[in-house]
């Protein structure tokens, strides 16, 4: 009996009907077949920006921003769902340089893309184009704020070889049309950062 009342008919990929087991709170029990973000990515929905040199990155929230910069132009029609951050310091910076994520917001978006860069699918060779855009520089609208840390800061006495920042956002943020998400550093330093995300309709 508990059989049947922990389970409930549902279909498969393949169109062939299956038993699908709840647990004790009714939740539906499921297990990774392919890697996580497999489907995502192979129906290139999954885009990424990276910085292709080592770049000086701006100094907080500085509108004349340099580093990396992912923007949604206003109409794209999309939200970008960001899914993963990095940052990896090359250079010892002079000071404590903490690193962490920002973004803004305006209707009409980021109009100056000093240093675009080209962001693609991480299906690669076989993706299509994204609708985000991304820039080593740009001038930044509306008023940045910090979203959070992603790196702690050392000094360049104590620098040792540090592990580069890989943070896992799980899609909890969102850049809707004529926003932007970029990635700085609290004192100047130079690095390589990347972004990554999917593309979803808004409607």
């Amino acid at each position: 009996m508990s059989a049947i009342l922990n389970s409930f008919r549902g279909w498969n990929w393949n169109s062939l009907q299956n038993d699908n087991r709840l647990g004790k709170t009714n939740e539906t029990m499921v297990s990774d077949s392919m890697a996580r973000y497999y489907d995502s990515a192979v129906n290139a929905k999954t885009f990424y920006a990276a910085s292709q040199a080592a770049t000086t990155w701006s100094v907080a929230l500085a509108t004349t921003a340099t580093g990396l910069i992912v923007s949604n132009p206003a109409g794209s029609g999309v939200n970008l769902v960001i899914k993963k951050v990095s940052f990896a310091l090359s250079v010892a910076p002079a000071g404590i340089a903490s690193i962490g994520i920002f973004g803004g917001w305006t209707s009409a978006g980021i109009a100056t893309h000093t240093t675009p860069l080209v962001p693609a699918s991480t299906f690669l060779g076989a993706g299509s184009t994204p609708r985000g855009l991304a820039d080593g520089a740009a001038t930044l609208v509306g008023t940045p704020v910090w979203l959070m840390p992603i790196m702690g800061g050392f000094t360049a006495a104590a620098l040792v070889a540090t592990t580069p920042a890989i943070v896992d956002l799980e899609g909890s943020v969102i850049i809707s049309p004529g926003g932007y998400v970029g990635i700085g550093a609290l004192t100047a330093v130079v690095g390589f950062g990347g972004i990554f995300w999917d593309e979803v309709p808004t409607t």
